[in-house]
């Protein structure tokens, strides 16, 4: 059962770190699945009902409706930790209660619309602002309380981890879903 719940908890592995420089490619294939998360993500909740979407991924888990806001929240954070980065010297950044902040009212009932249209226009935003960095200031970064010292770059490749990671955990929740109804 523990390593059921652990592949519900990571379905695409843990969260990786990366401090090292990546290569052009690397970089390229990491700004690619954030810039096609706002598309992945309207596939996935389009038409969903507000049952389904009050569906958890794993039991004890956010439901649907949660993920949804908690990647606009998180991917909220991670722009502004970046400009940070890019414009002051190793900044420390806040870090924010993710748990407490899926627990607020509108993270448990707001429509879904509103957080995917927030994610579309952020990542517009966040892909024209990585995309124009200069090479030598991707290696810009800030200091974060439990992470250390994050890069601009590692900041990429770890939100490309992130959009996989919530995306997988939708899919999983909505599989199960499926497979219920096909049951019963």
């Amino acid at each position: 059962m523990t390593t059921d719940l652990e592949q519900l908890r990571y379905p695409v592995g843990r969260l990786p770190r990366h401090p090292a420089a990546v290569d052009a490619k690397e970089l390229a294939e990491h700004l690619a699945i954030i810039e096609a998360l706002p598309a992945r993500l309207r596939s996935l909740v389009n038409g969903l009902s507000d049952a389904q979407l009050d569906t958890p991924y794993r039991p004890g888990g956010w439901t649907i409706r949660q993920v949804v806001h908690h990647v606009a929240d998180s991917h909220m954070n991670a722009y502004v930790r970046m400009k940070l980065a890019a414009t002051e010297d190793r900044p420390t950044v806040k870090t924010y209660h993710e748990d407490l902040w899926a627990e607020l009212p509108e993270a448990k009932s707001a429509p879904v619309d509103v957080s995917v249209a927030l994610v579309d226009a952020l990542h517009r935003r966040m892909i024209a602002f990585l995309r124009a960095l200069p090479a030598e200031m991707l290696r810009r970064a800030f200091q974060h309380a439990e992470w250390g010292t994050v890069t601009i770059e590692e900041s990429v490749t770890m939100y490309s981890w992130h959009c996989r990671h919530h995306s997988a955990h939708i899919e999983g929740a909505l599989a199960n879903t499926r497979s219920r109804a096909a049951s019963t």
